[in-house]
């Protein structure tokens, strides 16, 4: 099997280490990159791991099941807790240990604090499998994207109902059309300032 080499702005999205972390750890010899045909900087995974001890505890945490639980506004929160509640119930029913990712933030955020954490385990090897209760949980729109990047990584997705019922699923439908329409307003407005401002100078 080829080894997996990292780029070093993969090194930081995974395993947060810096530019210059890793230009220290090279300079102390704990560790030595290996460069392209164009001189970049790239490092093995196996090498990033057994630096940071993640290779030696790694058995423990595989079979590790995340249960991943999201509303997209506050007023919501009732509904979130219940939805973790489902979650919990469903995995204690079939013996998983399990670790519970829960945000508020609209279906159509990609930079989801929750959703990225989730992607950055799934990545380090760390989860067998991602348990939701619908699909819009985890996105609103590109799901089946995400469905296939967990199955390159071997990580089952389980989804315990295949649909919402039609009143949540209707308030969440508005509440990300108001996101949609309000981002694109602001950028529309920030470019039309930023119009006003060049000419302004001008």
């Amino acid at each position: 099997m080829a080894t997996k080499l990292l780029s070093v702005k993969e090194c930081k999205e995974i395993y947060g280490l810096s530019r210059i972390t890793l230009i220290n750890y090279e300079k102390k010899g704990l560790i030595k990159p290996v460069r392209t045909p164009g001189g970049v900087r790239r490092y093995r995974v196996e090498d990033i791991e057994r630096l940071l001890g993640i290779l030696e505890d790694k058995q423990e945490r595989v079979g590790k099941t995340i249960l991943y639980a999201r509303v997209s506004t506050r007023k919501q929160q009732p509904y979130l807790e219940n939805q973790v509640q489902r979650l919990e119930e469903y995995a204690k029913s079939r013996g998983w240990k399990y670790e519970v990712i829960k945000e508020i933030a609209s279906g159509v955020n990609e930079n989801r604090r929750g959703l990225q954490k989730l992607l950055n385990m799934v990545k380090r090897g760390e989860v067998e499998r991602v348990v939701i209760e619908y699909p819009d949980r985890l996105a609103r729109f590109g799901f089946h994207y995400l469905k296939e990047l967990f199955d390159g990584f071997g990580v089952e997705l389980v989804v315990i109902n295949g649909r919402e019922g039609e009143k949540e699923r209707v308030q969440e439908l508005m509440e990300d059309l108001v996101a949609i329409v309000s981002s694109f307003a602001a950028r529309i407005y920030g470019q039309r300032g930023a119009k006003n401002a060049n000419k302004q100078e001008e």
